[in-house]
């Protein structure tokens, strides 16, 4: 980790806080006072600041966002509000989303700084499981399940997807499970079987559920829990 990283979540202050603090310096590595704030920290280093001796290490940082529409699964963006804007910002800087959600889409995204652990809910070789609530233009006149667990030739596309979940509530509203994240791939499966998706909403990643007490907007800490949930999925190379 880096030290203005470590500093930033320890004190609770801004980067622009911390380099000024650095340069000021009120920072000491193992006896040495350190003024480069991209001094990578190991963690069986001291770190003092104003004399205070620091708790290391950190752990990672990882909330659920129940993400409303209209805003991007970005760090920042130019045209567009984006999902770290409901952070504070000590933290929001570090943030990013494991596993995004179009535009348009609501529900559960997972916002960590942690990149190996984001890394095991995107990477194909893990097959994570998500599951979202779809809502349709039109009603389904045939059960298209067993298409979706055979796969489906998405547009553009030679390999077929993996084999995925349907559970049809209605003709129109149904909950889909897959474990692939290809390019806009619940939008583009419907499609294959002539239906447009009108409402896009991910209720689980994993075994995290999307917390029913949260509104548009709102996130939490993720429990002990729910991270090691992700941590224990096991590297699976070969197509069930």
């Amino acid at each position: 980790m880096r030290l203005d990283r470590f500093l930033s979540h320890q004190l609770g202050k801004s980067r622009k806080q911390v380099t000024r603090a650095l340069k000021e310096k009120r920072v000491i590595l193992d006896s040495k006072v350190i003024t480069n704030g991209a001094v990578k920290l190991l963690p069986e280093q001291k770190v003092l600041f104003d004399q205070q001796l620091l708790k290391y290490p950190i752990t990672g940082r990882y909330f659920m966002l129940n993400k409303p529409k209209g805003y991007l699964c970005s760090t920042r963006d130019p045209h567009h509000p984006v999902v770290n804007d409901f952070f504070d910002e000590t933290v929001s800087g570090e943030l990013h989303a494991a596993g995004r959600l179009d535009i348009d889409a609501t529900g559960l995204v997972l916002m960590t700084d942690d990149g190996q652990w984001s890394h095991r809910l995107t990477s194909p070789k893990y097959h994570c499981k998500k599951t979202y609530w779809v809502t349709l233009a039109s009603p389904i006149s045939h059960d298209p399940t067993q298409n979706f667990l055979d796969g489906l030739r998405l547009k553009n596309e030679k390999t077929l997807t993996r084999p995925a979940q349907l559970k049809i509530v209605t003709p129109q509203s149904m909950e889909l499970t897959i474990t692939e994240g290809r390019y806009h791939q619940v939008k583009r499966m419907f499609a294959a079987i002539g239906h447009h998706v009108t409402e896009l909403h991910r209720m689980q990643i994993g075994s995290i559920k999307l917390d029913e007490a949260l509104m548009p907007g709102q996130y939490r800490l993720l429990t002990k829990q729910e991270i090691n949930s992700i941590i224990s999925f096991e590297h699976m190379d070969q197509r069930s």
